[in-house]
């Protein structure tokens, strides 16, 4: 008779697990373009998910995809004759208040989840100071934030280059067709679907060492100046090219250029209108100079996962701004 009554408990145990896993999974895919155990290696913490998620659409090069929450139904208490009851022994439990019960339980974990894994890499957590210097600590993070206030250290390189399986607007073999891997196959899904749509891209610049970075900004601070030249090219550590999740991206229509132009051409608009379904903002925005530190750059597009480069799109924010709130 015992096992009768607890046989129910442990089906409904079951279905719930397998629930919770599948759409913790799906929900950290939607996040970071990664299954859970790939985006675990990543990122130096735990897995998340966002609270929608799982309800995210995420346009790849073979066509739109959504994650969806799984529901699971399972029976009430058991009474003596081993039907379905409820505390009172009448057999009046619902299968749907109880799939709508599990749906909003792992809504809310997955929420929670979310929440301490922004927390986890908020900027006034993710600092060090040494020699007077402002330093990141979670460079291996895809939301590492990286600027003029915080900046990596100058033996940093990233553990997971790869060559991006794009085109470039040069031929040969070169470290700035680079990035780290989940960066790498975002990018290829991007100009997969940008084919699609009549658009052809070319990528321009991707990872740079901290030594690479010091030349170039050397090079502009001597025929500019180096105050003109920090309005628009990094001092070395303080580049998100080093972080390998950024790429500066270009067309025929301007040479290939790296130009504010590239902005009005139909490769530049259709770039800012769908970046974010691959994971990617255009990291410095028009208008938005005086919280990223940089002028207007619609060819730099920066990887942080699609659930939150939809979040910053819709609210408008800069990368600086939308971290800052955790």
């Amino acid at each position: 008779m015992k096992t009768n009554i607890r046989m129910p408990y442990l089906i409904l145990g079951a279905a719930l697990s397998a629930v919770i896993l599948t759409t913790q999974t799906s929900c950290t895919y939607n996040l970071f373009g990664k299954s859970a155990t790939e985006n675990n290696q990543l990122n130096t913490g735990n897995p998340v998910a966002g609270d929608d998620a799982a309800s995210s659409t995420v346009k790849t090069s073979t066509g739109d995809t959504k994650g969806t929450t799984g529901t699971a139904s399972g029976t009430g208490n058991s009474d003596s004759n081993g039907g379905p009851s409820d505390s009172t022994g009448k057999g009046t439990t619902d299968p749907g208040k109880s799939s709508v019960s599990t749906s909003a339980n792992v809504q809310s974990s997955n929420q929670s989840a979310f929440i301490a894994f922004m927390r986890e890499n908020a900027p006034s957590r993710t600092i060090k100071k040494k020699d007077g210097v402002v330093y990141v600590t979670n460079t291996d993070s895809p939301l590492v934030l990286v600027n003029k206030k915080r900046e990596l250290e100058s033996t940093y390189v990233p553990k997971d280059l790869v060559k991006a399986n794009v085109g470039f607007s040069f031929s040969g073999d070169n470290p700035k067709q680079q990035l780290r891997q989940v960066a790498a196959t975002a990018l290829e899904k991007l100009f997969a679907g940008a084919k699609q749509d009549g658009i052809e891209l070319k990528a321009v610049s991707g990872y740079r060492s901290y030594a690479s970075q010091r030349s170039i900004f050397n090079n502009y601070a001597k025929k500019n100046g180096e105050e003109e030249a920090n309005t628009f090219s990094a001092h070395p550590g303080q580049s998100e090219h080093q972080t390998g999740l950024a790429m500066d991206v270009s067309s025929a229509s301007v040479k290939y250029d790296l130009d504010k132009s590239f902005g009005e051409t139909k490769e530049g608009k259709w770039l800012k209108e769908h970046a974010a379904d691959y994971g990617f903002i255009i990291r410095y925005e028009l208008g938005k100079e005086d919280e990223t530190g940089y002028m207007y750059e619609p060819w730099h597009i920066r990887y942080v996962g699609v659930f939150i480069a939809q979040e910053i799109k819709k609210k408008g924010e800069t990368f600086e701004a939308y971290m800052a709130q955790f």
